[in-house]
């Protein structure tokens, strides 16, 4: 097995999306790759089809090989809860909450033999393996306990490629900085630099790069442009980006509020509101940002009755029973679905102290905390209202159990003769556990398009494109980006492969 390291000066450098690129690229190729990445903290995350949790962008990642995702690509990863504590998950499944010096002094010094077995699997099935880092591996203060970094590439003998983000500013320092601060073996691995989110005019960065390989020695292999890819972000150190994508500003395009819990996870479930037409998004953290909504989301969130507090003390959760009251549309999902019901129970202090808290009361549900996570993907169909027959799927990820009070309507039917979520007689408010249910563009289609109706807007009639073909654009096109600002024959030169492109010898798992 060959394999590649992409490390950053520092993390949302774009290492993720820079290594679902080479992931596709190698696959076009004609290799058989994977991702990898040893230790990832994230919140948005990816549940396999055996029900293992890891990291949404190995998942991702894996999706651009077109490979199945395995725990293998991401045997540890780390879920903050609340400061200093964070919900360890090891092979896909919770090993414990853990507060960072106890992961740090006890449980990283015992993870090296399973970094070493899921590479020694992977390097069985695969031919080419992208691994990603983590941070940055100059921390000096981490370095001795790094299992991101350095150290895994030296476990995979794997060449590094230092990627800098050029849009924050001070690329150079940086990059030489980094350097600097890497002792001989580990400057050794360096072989190239990509300079990242370039937005500007490249004959005025010429200069700049040249210093900087006589300066380090070390090649330039790539300035990437700055672009809008539509793959799934890791962390919610992307949410900034968010923010900046195109919006529809017309006087009738439905007004979407989502609220920025402080815990707030899986917030790749509300892509889809950037992409459909005649809708504009705006994140909510304070009652500063407010504004008259037509639809509210609250997400889902990695500490539900933390959040929950946080609603109350803000008044968020005032204008939200305000804005259900007028009719307004109202949405939860996980943690979210959790908090519109009338009452959490942790009585074993799963979630926090709160043993018993009052929810939002728009939803005529109760939910009680239990050890033993769900974490499984999901199909089947809305039994009731708006879309009722509309075949949807997604993933659970959530600890609660939560029971509708009798004479209340489901959301969705589901495989098994389970139902799942609850809505309010009139419509507008409903909750479910399914993450990424929004991703199923015919359902949120005819969602958004009743709630046009019942304001007198013209309904959208565009074509809905189906999420898997999206996807698959957003691959290949991020590919194509990539492939024509890196410089591949010297990437195949330093993997010490050939670049020939050859049959794949059976077909992928998602090809079957």
């Amino acid at each position: 097995m060959k394999a590649i390291m992409l490390q950053g000066t520092s993390s949302d450098v774009g290492k993720s999306v820079l290594c679902t690129a080479l992931c596709r690229i190698f696959y076009e190729d004609g290799w058989r790759v994977a991702p990898f990445k040893s230790q990832n903290m994230a919140l948005n995350s990816y549940i396999t089809r055996d029900g293992k949790e890891i990291g949404r962008a190995q998942g991702v990642q894996a999706e651009a090989c077109r490979v199945e995702a395995t725990a293998d690509m991401n045997p540890i990863l780390l879920k903050p809860k609340k400061d200093m504590v964070a919900e360890v998950i090891v092979r896909g499944e919770h090993y414990a909450d853990m507060e960072a010096s106890a992961y740090r002094n006890d449980y990283v010094p015992r993870a090296l033999p399973i970094l070493q077995e899921s590479l020694g699997r992977l390097a069985e099935e695969y031919e080419v393996l992208v691994i990603e880092g983590a941070g940055s591996p100059a921390e000096i203060n981490l370095k001795d306990r790094d299992i991101a970094n350095m150290r895994v590439a030296k476990l995979a003998d794997a060449p590094v490629i230092l990627v800098a983000d050029i849009d924050r500013g001070g690329v150079f320092a940086s990059l030489v900085g980094t350097l600097e601060l890497l002792d001989e073996e580990e400057r050794a691995r360096v072989k190239g630099f990509i300079i990242n989110k370039f937005r500007g005019k490249f004959s005025i960065l010429e200069p700049g790069l040249a210093w900087l390989e006589e300066r380090t020695g070390i090649p330039v292999l790539g300035v990437i442009p700055y672009a809008m890819t539509g793959i799934d972000a890791e962390d919610s150190l992307a949410l900034t980006s968010l923010q900046l994508k195109k919006q529809d500003e017309a006087a009738d395009a439905l007004k979407v509020a989502i609220i920025r819990l402080p815990h707030i996870s899986n917030f790749t479930d509300l892509d889809p509101f950037y992409d459909e037409p005649g809708v504009t998004v705006r994140l909510v953290s304070s009652l500063a940002d407010w504004k008259a909504a037509d639809v509210i989301i609250i997400p889902g969130t990695k500490n539900t009755t933390d959040d929950l507090h946080w609603l109350k003390t803000t008044g968020i959760a005032a204008f939200i029973r305000e804005a259900a009251n007028e009719g307004r549309c109202v949405v939860g999902i996980c943690g979210g679905y959790q908090m519109l019901g009338l009452t959490l129970h942790d009585p074993d202090g799963i979630e926090s102290n709160h043993a018993k808290m009052n929810g939002l009361g728009l939803l005529p549900i109760h939910t009680t905390f239990q050890a033993g996570k769900r974490t499984v993907r999901v199909q089947g169909k809305v039994c009731t209202g708006f879309a009722e027959g509309c075949h949807v799927e997604g993933y659970e990820i959530h600890l609660g159990q939560t029971v509708r009070e009798a004479g209340s309507s489901p959301m969705f039917a589901l495989e098994g003769e389970r139902t799942d979520g609850t809505i309010t007689e009139n419509e507008k408010v409903w909750g479910t556990y399914l993450h990424g249910i929004f991703h199923n563009r015919s359902f949120t289609r005819a969602w958004l398009n009743t709630i046009r109706t019942d304001k007198g807007l013209p309904v959208v009639q565009d074509e809905v494109e189906a999420e898997s073909v999206r996807r698959e654009a957003s691959y290949a096109s991020l590919a194509a980006l990539v492939r024509q600002h890196l410089d591949m024959e010297k990437v195949y030169e330093i993997m010490r492969m050939t670049k020939s492109k050859r049959p794949m010898t059976t077909a992928s798992p998602v090809d079957k």
